[in-house]
Parts: structure tokens; sequence; C-alpha cells
């Protein structure tokens, strides 16, 4: 196994993709191989990969600042919200149809396969792989089902970081609140915080 890094936010927009985006840059500057990845993304802005798929625009600007090109490696589930209840799926680039909230939890295991799948072979290629979460790993509504977050450290026996923002005011409950509502077996995969901004 060669290093990852999971970078959670204590909220969405706690700046975890610049984050993800400085790292990669910082560490190919010193020669080091990395890559970004991000297993699982909702967003409707997404980029066109080498492969001709696409992926969030976050990660494409993280492969650049990596010195790679944007491939749908980097962010194998991508969700395009279409309504309040409905998504398309974005499956390694393609379309893969619409998804319903109900038809996730149907879905979870394959998509896990594949996300675990593709970070692996991410780490049998570079020498780092910088992982970004998605929303906050505080959201236990969510935790049976999570894919990005610390069901993906979980599985990939990933190290944690957790960012909070502090211009958003509250930064140390954020912080202390994201660590205190986590399983213990989640909890003692948190290695460190970091203060945006």
């Amino acid at each position: 196994m060669k290093g990852a890094l999971l970078i959670a936010g204590t909220t969405s927009d706690a700046g975890k993709s610049m984050v993800v985006a400085g790292l990669c840059r910082l560490l190919a500057r010193k020669g080091i191989r990395v890559a970004p990845f991000k297993a699982q993304n909702m967003s409707n802005n997404s980029a066109v990969t080498v492969e001709g798929g696409e992926i969030g625009r976050a990660q494409a600007m993280q492969a650049r600042a990596a010195g790679l090109a944007p491939s749908i490696r980097f962010n194998p589930v991508l969700l395009k919200p279409g309504s309040d209840r409905t998504s398309q799926l974005v499956v390694r680039g393609q379309v893969a149809g619409t998804m319903a909230a109900g038809d996730y939890l149907t879905r979870r295991r394959q998509l896990a396969d594949i996300v675990n799948t593709e970070l692996q072979s991410l780490r049998d290629e570079f020498d780092v792989v910088i992982c970004e979460g998605a929303g906050s790993p505080a959201e236990i509504n969510l935790r049976a089902t999570d894919l990005a977050n610390m069901g993906l450290a979980r599985a990939g026996n990933l190290p944690v970081v957790v960012v909070g923002d502090i211009d958003r005011g509250g930064l140390l409950a954020h912080l202390f609140g994201t660590v205190a509502v986590l399983e213990p077996e989640d909890q003692a995969l948190i290695s460190g915080f970091l203060v945006n901004k």
C-alpha cells in the first residue's frame, strides 16, 4: 500500500477542495507522484476528462494542480441533481441512469466496490493519493451509506484530517462536535485538524 489521506470538513464549503488542490500542488512540486480522489461528488458543475467522460470540476482542478490530465479515475461517482428527489448518476464518467434517494440504498454496494477498486488502483500507481470527503463526516444520519467520508476512510484505513473554516465562527465547536458524534472506530482514524483561512 502506498500513502493516502482523507481531507474531511466540518461543513460543506469548509475549503476541502482547495486544501486537496494545494496539497497536490505542493507534493507535485517536490517530485512526489500524487493524485486527487473524490469517491462521490454531488454537483452539476462537471468537466470533461481525457477519456471523454465527466467528473466534478473541482477534481479536474485538483488533477491540474497535481500536474495530471483530468481522469474519470479521480471521481468515479458523480451525482448531478435534477430535482429535490432525483439525480443523474454518472459512474466512471458515463451516465448510468437517474437515481432517486431510495435507489441509492440498493446500489450502494455496487458503487462502493467501484470506489474502492478505483482508490486501490490509484494507490498502487501513485506515491500519494489525497482524497476529498463530501459535506461533513458528522452527518451521522448518512453514515450507513457513506462512500466519501468515514466509510471510505474505514474501507481504505485512511488517516483523516478535518478542515474547518475559521470565518464561519464557532470553529472549535465544529471541530470538537464533528469528532464527538463519530463512532469510536471512525474517531480512531482522525489524525489532525486544519484551520482554513
